[in-house]
């Protein structure tokens, strides 16, 4: 786990700290959390979901570009089969290996 220095204003800690009380948070935690909704999208929740509305509207929700999807797998296997049929037939490369008999 790592630890982060943050420099803010005094006005900003003393609300940070409030907001954390209320929720009987730690102003640790409760700074993880807000930055743990703002980056992560697979967040869920109606508090999360809360969160990260105001972060969206503020600009400050970062989002991926990209969402990481898997590729189908019925592509997957018709590359496979593609790349297998190109190329030397693997009898052909052993007999070229031994040599002449």
């Amino acid at each position: 786990m790592s630890q982060v220095s943050w420099r803010a204003a005094d006005e900003l800690v003393h609300r940070v700290r409030q907001a954390a009380a209320q929720r009987g948070e730690s102003m640790n935690e409760f700074i993880t959390r807000v930055l743990d909704a703002a980056t992560d999208p697979d967040l869920a929740g109606d508090e999360n979901a809360r969160l990260r509305e105001r972060l969206r509207r503020a600009g400050l929700l970062w989002e991926p570009e990209t969402p990481a999807t898997r590729p189908d797998p019925a592509a997957v296997a018709a590359a496979a089969r593609r790349a297998a049929a190109t190329g030397p037939l693997a009898a052909d490369l052993i007999s070229e290996e031994r040599g002449p008999r």
